[in-house]
């Protein structure tokens, strides 16, 4: 080969190449045969022309390399691509082309299979002219001669994904969370041997979730608190009356250490006793998402108390407690109420059906007292008596954040309601009284309208009297009340009825009640009227001798008297008409008392 002169060769032309110009080609000798193992490369030199031509003909593939397409070179692809060419067996294929008429060396031109192999991500999109590596062992021993060319990237369409070709790309599984757990669930009642509830299953994703008269039992709740520990949907949960025990409570509380969604969880009569006071005060005070919950009908006494005692003291969350229907005492109610006292976040407590009383009594109304922030309170059907009533007077006096209070049924008397009376004449802020079913009888109502009379800046709203007796006096203070009040309701047990006129004594009974306690003999009772001894009285007669024995007879009694004794009409009485008549009025008291004993019913006997 001349230096300088153009060498022909009878190879392929590459299709992109201009056709009045030959591309150079650098030829590589021919490797001896104990190096065929050795890499031999063919450097193609390409100029800045050409390169700008292989730019605008070749496809713009995203993420992966192009290669220009050349006379000396296999288009080298990846699966997938439109331009793959099916892979042989053999690693490397080589087609040697001789030259005629042409004094130089054996000629070889070598073209590779594509390579599988990923190129690290690191190298981007770029375009790379020569032949790439099998293998590392070929970057090893050979030399790979890139040209790196800038790429257009406004041409790239990364939009399309069919254009990424490329075989490592492997299509992920996405697995969606199970925000219901029901999986969860289904696997809790088999590892328990527990049939899963079907109403759970069709439920479990609504907000609202009641699974109260369910009859759980502790190994039925077991698997729903699994569930509810990833449940996202519930927010609002009633399992009450479901007996749930020591072990279901125990499984609640777990599962309120890792649910943060539910706000409303309502878990009365469960029977779950004192011993489970402790495990719910620690969840409690560590939960930070429960707003209301309701504890009722548990058993929790005075022990219990002093747990409840701190979660009222230290939570900073709970807006509703509902305690009710537990049987804390005295002692208990001594441990509520510092407790309310300090309480900065319950907006409604509720006391009622407990045992508060006495020195309890006392404890709450002081921890009312002494409260900034709580709106309502139940403390119906306890037992504060005259001492709570005292106690719960001071507290109206001083709390000025209270709207509704409920001491209905507390063996208030209308003593007790009257001193009640002078606290409500100073607050401001109470809006309703409920204080039915109190034995103070009219009276007590009527001491607590005329303190609203005296509070003109009252703002009560509502009184509750209910099963409470008034009279007409009460009806006509209350008339006061609503003038100074327009928007106030009442609600009471109904008018008193008239009194009815007692019936009046038969003077026969007098007459018959005095022989019988001076133990007389009726001929002994008439020798005091007959003086004479005629064993005959007149009208003038009987009626000094009835002012004599001191038996207290008015006048009509008197006259109705002898009309009954004077049988025969002629203005006397006789000994015989005497015996008559009170023997006549004997029987008669005898059998009327007859029919009332008959009528009556008797008692049950075993």
């Amino acid at each position: 080969m001349e230096k300088g002169g153009p060498t022909e060769v009878s190879g392929r032309e590459c299709r992109h190449s201009n056709p009045r110009k030959k591309l150079p080609i650098k030829v590589v000798p021919e490797p001896e045969p104990e190096q065929d193992d050795q890499q031999i490369g063919i450097i193609k030199e390409e100029t800045e022309e050409e390169l700008a031509l292989l730019e605008s003909t070749s496809r713009p593939m995203t993420g992966v390399s192009r290669r220009p397409m050349s006379s000396v070179s296999t288009i080298l692809s990846r699966p997938g691509s439109r331009y793959t060419r099916p892979s042989t067996s053999k690693s490397r294929t080589s087609s040697v082309e001789t030259h005629s008429g042409s004094a130089s060396p054996t000629r070889r031109t070598i073209s590779r299979a594509s390579s599988r192999k990923s190129r690290p991500a690191s190298s981007g999109s770029r375009l790379e002219t020569g032949h790439s590596s099998d293998s590392d062992t070929d970057n090893d021993e050979g030399t790979r001669h890139k040209a790196p060319l800038e790429v257009d990237f406004a041409t790239v369409d990364i939009t399309d994904e069919k254009a990424f070709d490329t075989d490592l790309e492997i299509e992920e599984q996405s697995t969606t969370y199970d925000r219901t757990g029901r999986t969860a669930y289904i696997e809790g009642c088999k590892k328990m041997g527990v049939v899963p509830a079907s109403y759970f299953l069709r439920h479990m994703h609504d907000p609202n979730l009641s699974m109260k008269h369910h009859g759980l039992g502790s190994m039925g709740m077991k698997p729903i608190a699994m569930s509810l520990m990833t449940n996202t949907q519930i927010v609002k949960l009633d399992l009450s009356d479901n007996w749930l025990g020591h072990q279901g409570g125990l499984a609640v509380c777990e599962m309120l250490k890792e649910n943060c969604f539910i706000t409303f969880m309502d878990l009365s009569d469960n029977k779950f006793g004192t011993k489970m006071a402790e495990h719910l005060g620690k969840i409690l005070n560590a939960n930070s998402t429960l707003t209301h919950i309701i504890l009722a009908g548990n058993d929790f006494d005075d022990t219990a108390a002093l747990a409840f005692a701190d979660v009222i003291m230290n939570t900073t969350k709970i807006e509703y407690l509902n305690l009710s229907r537990n049987v804390f005492g005295e002692l208990g109610g001594m441990a509520l109420g510092p407790a309310i006292a300090e309480n900065s976040s319950l907006k409604e407590l509720d006391l009622s059906w407990n045992s508060l009383r006495r020195k309890g009594a006392i404890a709450v109304a002081q921890g009312i007292k002494h409260n900034i922030y709580m709106k309502k309170i139940n403390l119906s059907w306890n037992g504060f008596g005259l001492d709570g009533s005292i106690a719960m007077c001071d507290a109206l006096k001083h709390n000025q954040t209270l709207e509704e209070l409920n001491l209905t049924n507390n063996r208030i008397t209308a003593e007790g309601a009257v001193i009640l009376g002078k606290g409500i004449s100073v607050n401001e802020t109470l809006t309703s009284l409920k204080m039915g079913k109190n034995p103070m009888q009219s009276a007590g109502c009527y001491g607590i309208c005329a303190a609203i009379l005296r509070n003109p800046n009252s703002i009560l709203k509502e009184l509750d009297f209910s099963d409470i007796l008034v009279n007409n006096d009460f009806n006509e203070i209350y008339k006061q009340v609503q003038e100074q009040c327009p928007d106030m309701k009442l609600k009471h047990g109904g008018m008193e009825p008239p009194k009815k006129p007692k019936k009046p004594v038969h003077p026969m009974v007098k007459l018959a009640n005095y022989i019988q306690k001076n133990n007389l003999r009726l001929v002994d009772f008439f020798n005091k009227f007959d003086k004479d001894g005629s064993m005959s009285v007149t009208y003038e007669e009987f009626q000094q001798g009835i002012e004599e024995t001191g038996i207290k007879l008015s006048n009509d009694e008197v006259s109705q008297l002898l009309l009954e004794l004077d049988s025969d009409g002629d203005g006397e009485i006789n000994y015989s008409e005497l015996v008559i008549g009170h023997t006549g009025f004997q029987e008669q008291q005898d059998s009327i008392n007859t029919i009332l004993t008959a009528t009556q019913p008797r008692p049950m006997t075993t």
